[in-house]
């Protein structure tokens, strides 16, 4: 509507002001008496006000808006006291609008208006303004205030016309004076509002000293922050002109500037790597901005530690496959005993990425217990493709950012683990072992799973991001494998994004060809024994294995081997070795003390209660035996034995097929409700699990509810339902070995289970006698010693 104020002048003499006036509404500007004011006008009724003004007096009455976003305010929304003033000068534009230059008269109040159409006309009379007798000595003094503290705004940079200060200099009205300060004031519509309604001058020009000192506050702060901002500034222009004279003394003398030699050193890395166009956006970036810092801000250690990873990343660096499948056969023959269908798969593997080698395989995972040869089995593959290996231990990590990295924000911020192995192996193309994949955590922090999914994605893993590195990183060349004890606690989003192949518990012929072949050649350097020194015989290391370890794998075979040499050892370094010892199933116990694992008295006769399971763990199959106990009460089954809820569940529907079938057993009704029955599983401190046990349990309820003794040759696993069917249990080889470890020879299995016997090798299943079943009264007749001549079973009974 206004343009800002251009010309300020006063004149002494008004002329009369009408009672009718037509009505010019402004927005966002009060025009205050005495002031010249140029208006942009371009409002259909504000241009016909004009032209009535013209025509009659040209006196018109300029009357602010109450709010400025109104094109057409009523009267209600116009303020009822304005200024009369005076149209000097119009100027017709092209596009219809005009430009009008008016003066300010005086003031003056709306009473009504008259017309509203086709411009609006109102009734005015004018304000009578007055001066407070009691105020004249505090008069003087503001009016004396207010001019100093015009030249003190204008000395901090108020931007003020020189007609302006004259006139303030020479105002002694301070209704006029007020005014005049007003109009040349950064005020809002509404505060310049007030000042004009204000008719006491006195207070009209109290009220301008108000706004006249907040603005020297304003204009202060704006001083201070300026030469804060200059002096920063300075403080730099001279920094960076002693650097350069120190440069160019440094140069004189012969001394290198360190931050420039190692800016060197980084393009000369970069020159060498053929690094992604993203990537160098990202270093070139940041190289210009370390050669603008100080060498020794805490900004500039943080460039250059991010700077050393980028460009000590091998970017464009791989490794050339060997896709030869015999030597890689070899390989695999070399560094693993048995393990026949996983070295299949493994060439399987090797063969497809010779045919295809832009392939993007599955992941493996290797899943099996510890000791069985899982990270071995990769750098086996890393061996036979002659590719770096890189090993990332996953195992208690509960960090996302342990994979991701952390963003350079933080204090000691570093990249993730894949960009480390990949850092340390200096190749883009390693083999990359996620270890222990079933041990990773979750917390506040993130899900380390969640952004492994990511990383194994072949669609995804070629714009992999780390936080710190903050550009793509291209995974799709890594051959990732993976390894974990058990599979439930893998997420399954990312067990689905790997091939499991399963790694079993090793026999007693592969414990001693791994020994034979790895463990011995390693102990016997380890310890600096030679074969002058001694020698284990077949029956010997038999001995070792079966009476001094019990496990899957093989690891504590070894330490029993190494503990073994070192005795030998301690003899040779004292000289008391006359001979070669010769270490066999007699002189053993000399160098490691008695027997530590003896056969179970449980096993050495048939009991009454007591049932020989056998069960799956993490760390491979184990021989569980099932207590129980009768004793007066109220027909309570006592579960004991830190059991789980499936356990529980299995040992009573054992109890319910042996209560619907009491009749059938000759067991009276009532010891039901007469007795209690304790259901016990030893080693209480293990947690225990899973529905295999149900044919021992129901086995051993029978067992003592009948008073028949129970045959400690045979060994029993399977699941039981309410109809006395025996259910299929898995990890069968697991169980078997364990079996044979014990000394048990005869083992009962659920007749769907036959199919797994082919995973047993033939030199096991030679020492076994497996016996299927399709029904637990099978079981009853080959478990329970003279069940059949018993009497105790009807005959057409069974159901």
């Amino acid at each position: 509507m206004s343009d800002d104020v251009q010309v300020h002048t006063m004149v002494e003499e008004s002329p009369r002001i009408p009672e009718m006036l037509p009505v010019l509404a402004l927005r966002d500007l009060v025009v205050y008496p005495y002031v010249i004011q140029p208006l942009s006008v371009s409002r259909e009724k504000s241009i016909h006000a004009i032209d009535a003004a013209l025509v009659d007096n040209r006196m018109i009455l300029l009357l602010p808006q109450k709010q400025t976003d109104v094109d057409d305010p009523e009267p209600s929304e116009l303020h009822r006291v304005g200024t009369a003033a005076i149209v000097m000068r119009i100027l017709k534009l092209p596009d219809g609008r005009l430009r009008a230059l008016v003066q300010g008269l005086q003031r003056v109040r709306v009473e009504y208006f008259t017309e509203t159409s086709p411009f609006l006309k109102a009734k005015v009379e004018p304000v009578v303004e007055f001066e407070s007798s009691e105020h004249s000595i505090e008069m003087d003094a503001m009016l004396r205030s207010v001019k100093q503290s015009i030249e003190k705004a204008v000395a901090l940079g108020k931007s003020l016309p020189q007609e302006v200060l004259v006139i303030a200099t020479n105002l002694d009205s301070p209704g006029r004076l007020a005014d005049l300060v007003a109009s040349n004031l950064d005020l809002k519509p509404q505060q310049m509002q007030d000042v004009l309604e204000i008719a006491d001058t006195f207070m009209r020009l109290k009220k301008t000293h108000e706004f006249l000192i907040r603005e020297i506050e304003l204009l202060e702060v704006q001083q201070k922050i300026t030469m804060e901002a200059r002096g920063e500034m300075d403080k730099n222009q001279r920094e960076y002109y002693l650097r350069q004279q120190l440069k160019a003394i440094q140069t004189e003398l012969g001394e290198g500037n360190e931050l420039s030699e190692e800016i060197d050193g980084f393009r000369a890395k970069l020159a060498k790597l053929k690094v992604p166009e993203d990537a160098m956006n990202e270093i070139d970036k940041n190289i210009k901005k370390l050669e603008r810092m100080h060498p020794d801000s805490s900004e500039t250690a943080v460039t250059r530690t991010y700077l050393e990873w980028m460009t000590e990343m091998p970017w464009g660096v791989t490794s050339e496959d060997n896709l030869d499948l015999a030597k890689g056969k070899q390989i695999l023959e070399e560094d693993h005993y048995g393990l026949d269908k996983i070295k299949e798969r493994l060439i399987e593997y090797l063969a497809v990425r010779k045919l295809n080698p832009d392939q993007r395989g599955t992941i493996l995972c290797f899943v099996g217990p510890p000791g069985t040869g899982k990270t071995s089995l990769g750098r086996s593959v890393a061996r036979a493709l002659d590719r770096k290996f890189a090993r990332i231990s996953l195992g208690g990590v509960h960090d996302e950012s342990e994979i991701r990295g952390h963003r350079r924000t933080y204090v000691g911020a570093m990249p993730g683990r894949i960009v480390h192995a990949m850092h340390q192996v200096k190749t883009m193309n390693p083999v990359m072992m996620l270890d222990e994949v079933d041990k990773i955590g979750r917390d506040i922090r993130g899900d380390p799973s969640a952004a492994l999914l990511e990383v194994l994605d072949p669609e995804q893993n070629h714009t992999f991001r780390d936080n710190y590195m903050n550009v793509p990183i291209d995974l799709s060349q890594v051959l990732f494998l993976a390894n974990a004890n058990e599979l439930d606690p893998i997420q399954p989003a990312f067990r689905d994004r790997m091939e499991i192949i399963h790694l079993h518990s090793y026999t007693l012929e592969e414990k001693l060809g791994i020994a034979r072949k790895h463990l011995m050649p390693r102990q016997f350097e380890r310890n600096g024994i030679t074969s002058k020194h001694a020698s284990f015989t077949d029956k010997g290391l038999t001995a070792l294995i079966q009476g001094y370890t019990r496990e899957a794998g093989v690891r504590q075979l070894e330490r029993e081997i190494g503990s073994v040499l070192r005795k030998i050892a301690r003899k040779v370094a004292e000289g008391t070795l006359a001979k070669r010892l010769t270490i066999n199933e007699k002189n053993l116990h000399e160098l490691l003390g008695p027997v530590t694992f003896l056969q179970d008295e449980r096993l050495k006769s048939p009991r009454i209660g007591v049932v020989t399971g056998l069960a799956w763990t993490s760390t491979g199959g184990d021989v569980l035996f099932v207590e129980a106990l009768k004793m007066p009460g109220k027909g309570e089954l006592l579960l004991t034995g830190q059991l789980g809820d499936v356990m529980k569940e299995s040992a009573k529907a054992a109890l319910s097929y042996i209560r619907s079938r009491g009749d059938d057993f000759g067991i009276e009704s009532k010891l039901f409700k007469q007795l209690d029955i304790h259901i016990h599983f030893p080693e209480g401190a293990i947690h225990k699990d899973g529905p295999s046990a149900g044919l021992a349990m129901a086995t051993v309820l029978l067992s003592v509810l009948k008073g028949i003794r129970v045959k400690n040759t045979i060994a029993m696993t399977g699941e039981i339902d309410l109809r006395g069917e025996a259910l299929p249990i898995g990890g069968l080889k697991e169980k078997a070995l364990a079996a044979l470890r014990m000394g048990v020879f005869e083992i009962i299995i659920p007749a769907a289970n036959l199919k797994d016997l082919n995973e047993i090798g033939i030199d096991v299943r030679e020492q076994l006698v497996f016996h299927p079943v399709k029904h637990v009264d099978e079981v009853f007749k080959l478990a329970l010693v003279d069940w059949l001549r018993s009497g105790d079973v009807k005959k057409g009974k069974k159901r």
